[in-house]
């Protein structure tokens, strides 16, 4: 992982921080995405959203629906939608295994990280997850509370 952080090419383009917090990211899956020219140049920019969307398999097919990706303004002729859904590119063994986890399992597929290989490729990262109650959530945040106090009393102790 270290190599990917200074690889020039390894960039971050969004992340939904907030979906570790709403739901139990169970395992987690690297896939590709098909983009047209626009898209690309957008992402490289940086102007997109993926905290409203999610991921869906659908005849056969793996779909991220309902992410954003901004108009890129240098783009005159040929441009792109913003909120279309873009087709998620994985073998035909995840794409079963995803399908089992969402109608058998009642498991959700959640986009985690967008982001730029160190081949330069646009990939995603899609969490299989399952809902987290109320209660859940309180207890993950008094987790991350008290372990925030912790380590502010183990500074100050030094």
């Amino acid at each position: 992982m270290a190599k990917q952080k200074t690889d020039p090419n390894y960039k971050v383009v969004a992340e939904n921080r907030r979906a570790r917090f709403d739901y139990a990211i169970e395992s987690d899956l690297e896939c590709g995405i098909m983009l047209e020219g626009s898209e690309v140049k957008s992402l490289r920019v940086g102007g997109t959203n993926i905290a409203e969307s999610y991921a869906a398999v659908e005849n056969g097919e793996l779909w991220l629906v309902n992410s954003y990706i901004a108009p890129y303004v240098q783009a005159k002729m040929f441009k792109h939608e913003e909120r279309r859904r873009r087709k998620l590119l994985i073998s035909r063994k995840e794409l079963s295994v995803l399908w089992n986890a969402t109608q058998r399992k009642g498991m959700t597929l959640v986009p985690l990280v967008m982001y730029f290989n160190h081949r330069g490729m646009a990939k995603i990262k899609i969490g299989i997850a399952k809902g987290k109650k109320n209660h859940d959530k309180r207890e993950t945040q008094a987790k991350r509370d008290w372990s925030r106090q912790k380590q502010r009393l183990l500074k100050d102790a030094r």
